[in-house]
């Protein structure tokens, strides 16, 4: 066994790995850019070592750097996590020509499943289901047009080197086949300096489900199960379950042997997943082989009880699977939701700056921990209240998974768990994954990969996040209003008969757009527990929150609650299962006041370009003077390996440019001022 690795990447994943080689005994050394002097997996690790500056280019996708820092360091083996190099061949190669051992498969099965062409027709020679299809690369539009006719609409046309998304397109007919082709064509010479590109059928109502691999050096493949991840939003995967509430013993056992067999014809050796796309009728087809760690492996570890970056560091070193195909576990169900620095309330641009709060929500279980009876909830993260999140990288900061004893129970848990996460200073996804959980076609499993596109076709916005009961919250303002008023009565020296009084009728005003608030008439009163009525509702509400907490819990009616309360300025913000509200809670009398006073508007921004999001304003096209017409390109700002065009909303007139290329800008910052 090793006595020392490296872990060539950084964030979740980085921490993932050094757990792992604590629990074994195995010193770590971390690496890490300057902006990640501070991170978290550099203060976890045994060792740490600067590659370079921020950009990725420049530090972590560097191979020397980082075999250097293998050998000043005396590092025996290196793990690549996820993203970066961890499915660059070349660097597997060197790293082996080195003389260090590469905690992953060997860099010839990199080679035949990096290529999307090449894996399929390897695919095919192994007996595995593929999607019928034009696996060569085509040459004109013209061809293109002739073979999806033979292959039957709908196809997809697909770049060889695409992802991400990017170079794909669906056609139903001949138009869209012919221009689809250009399109694919040009955006791969662009994305990935390879513009091949192939044509498949393509699968209706698909669902995206993947099979868990591992195999060693001796010949022994396993499948861990299946995991869905049909819950996507353009193409980047949102929620992961094991296993799928969708296909039967039959096609997991089908998907399993053939997932092997594929495994099993590239000598493949650690840990891996054959993606496969699978139709409303069960019909399965294989997609792509990942030849690294997936970003949602804790759900299969969940269910079958393996850690699995233990098991790729102990295939590495040469030891044999201690387990066979009989001996898998399929015991409970796990999900994991990805907890992104985005504001889903701004389609999901990148949020990035300091954590002012990081609570995750209680945690009984442990990734390289063992499991708990019943199920329970784990947080996979590579930040720290405190900590920056920096715009060079992806958006997640965390994954937040939970086991329960089946499907209903792990909805429950999720739940739970999302509205005890706090998180300020940045904004995240939590509000929508919430609003996802509740869904009734998801509670169902009666979902796709179109899922998302279907339900939230323009986005995403405060009211499509569902609550069975609004008014919960407006009785918990008032709850939190009352322990305010409590501590407040409590102070001592108070003057005789001018004491703090509390009151049993309140008027919560729930704060509304433009002005439109709601007034609901509330009354609290104590008896053992807090009894509110809303509007002849009532709520007892037996609750565990300290002033100055976020997090509330208790119980409401007899049942388990977790919410979030906070004081901003004499407004309560209070947010539950995804819905939050802003209230004010007066007397009566104060709230008749309220409703005479004007609404003051906001200020009109609209001849202000404002930024939607923080970055780096990597480019500005446009000067003082200059007339613009709608449409026409203003500025680009890159964030999170994003990046943002903003255009001209409508003819004009620019007046002054307020920021300049290569400035860091926040949200809403001004760019440019139009006469």
């Amino acid at each position: 066994m090793f006595k020392k690795i490296l872990i060539a990447n950084r964030g979740e994943i980085a921490c993932r790995v050094i757990k792992a080689a604590k629990k074994m005994g195995i010193a770590t050394v971390a690496v890490y850019s300057e902006a990640d002097k501070d991170a978290l997996h550099v203060e976890l690790a045994d060792e740490a070592v600067l590659l370079g500056p921020a950009p990725s280019r420049e530090s972590y996708l560097v191979a020397d750097k980082i075999i250097a820092a293998c050998k000043s360091t005396g590092a025996e083996a290196v793990h690549p996590g996820y993203g970066f190099l961890s499915e660059n061949e070349d660097f597997a190669r060197r790293v082996e020509e080195e003389g260090i051992v590469f905690i992953g498969p060997k860099h010839y099965s990199i080679a035949a499943m990096g290529d999307k062409i090449a894996s399929k027709k390897l695919a095919k020679e192994a007996q595995v289901n593929t999607i019928p299809g034009w696996n060569d690369a085509i040459e004109s539009p013209e061809q293109a047009v002739n073979i999806a006719k033979d292959i039957g609409y709908p196809v997809m046309i697909k770049a060889s080197a695409g992802g991400g998304g990017k170079g794909l397109r669906v056609a139903w007919n001949d138009k869209e086949a012919f221009e689809g082709f250009a399109s694919c064509r040009n955006e791969a010479r662009n994305s990935f300096g390879d513009d091949r590109v192939f044509i498949e059928k393509f699968v209706e109502e698909p669902r995206h489900i993947e099979i868990q691999i591992l195999g060693d050096a001796y010949g022994n493949v396993v499948y861990l199960n299946e995991r869905e991840c049909s819950i996507q939003r353009r193409h980047q995967k949102v929620i992961e379950e094991a296993p799928s509430p969708f296909i039967t013993d039959e096609t997991r056992r089908a998907m399993g042997e053939q997932a092997v067999a594929l495994a099993k014809a590239v000598k493949y050796q650690s840990a891996g997943t054959v993606e496969f796309v699978v139709g409303k009728d069960q019909s399965f087809y294989f997609l792509e082989m990942n030849t690294r760690l997936q970003v949602e492996h804790p759900v299969t570890e969940c269910i079958t009880g393996l850690d699995l970056v233990e098991q790729m560091i102990r295939v590495a070193a040469g030891e044999a699977l201690s387990f066979n195909q009989a001996d898998v576990k399929r015991d409970g169900w796990a999900i994991e939701c990805r907890i992104n620095a985005e504001d889903p309330f701004r389609n999901f641009l990148p949020s990035t700056g300091r954590l002012v709060r990081f609570q995750p929500p209680a945690q009984d279980l442990e990734a390289s921990g063992p499991g708990v009876a019943g199920g329970g909830v784990r947080v996979d993260t590579g930040v720290q209240e405190g900590g920056e999140i920096p715009m060079f990288y992806d958006s997640m900061i965390a994954k937040l998974i939970v086991h329960g004893k089946d499907r209903l129970d792990a909805i429950k848990k999720m739940r739970e768990a999302l509205n005890g996460f706090v998180i300020r200073g940045i904004s995240s996804n939590i509000p929508f994954q919430s609003a996802l959980l509740a869904h009734p076609k998801f509670v169902t499993g009666d979902f796709n990969t179109g899922f998302i596109a279907e339900h939230y076709p323009k986005g995403f916005n405060a009211s499509d996040v569902p609550h069975e009961d609004p008014d919960f919250l407006v009785a918990l303002a008032a709850a939190a209003n009352r322990r305010f008023l409590e501590r407040s009565a409590g102070i001592s020296g108070q003057l005789k008969g001018h004491n703090v009084g509390i009151g049993e009728e309140f008027t919560v005003i729930v704060k509304g757009a433009q002005g439109r608030n709601q007034h609901r008439s509330v009354t609290v009163k104590p008896n053992g527990v807090l009894a509110v009525t809303v509007e002849g509702k009532r709520y007892e509400l037996a609750k565990d929150w300290a002033i100055g907490s976020i997090r509330a819990s208790g119980t409401c009616n007899g049942e388990a609650f977790t919410a979030q309360i906070e004081r901003k300025g004499v407004w309560l913000r209070v947010a539950h299962n995804g819905l939050a509200i802003e209230a004010l809670v007066l007397s009566p009398r104060s709230a008749e006041l309220a409703r005479l006073m004007p609404f003051k508007a906001p200020p009109d921004t609209s001849k202000f370009l404002l930024s939607p999001m923080p970055g780096l304003l990597a480019d500005l096209l446009v000067q003082p003077g200059q007339s613009v017409q709608a449409g026409e390109r203003l500025a680009v700002i890159e964030a999170m390996k994003m990046e943002n065009i903003l255009v001209a909303a409508q003819d004009g007139v620019v007046e002054a440019v307020m920021a300049s290329k290569g400035e860091s800008l926040a949200v809403d910052q001004p760019i440019l001022r139009f006469k």
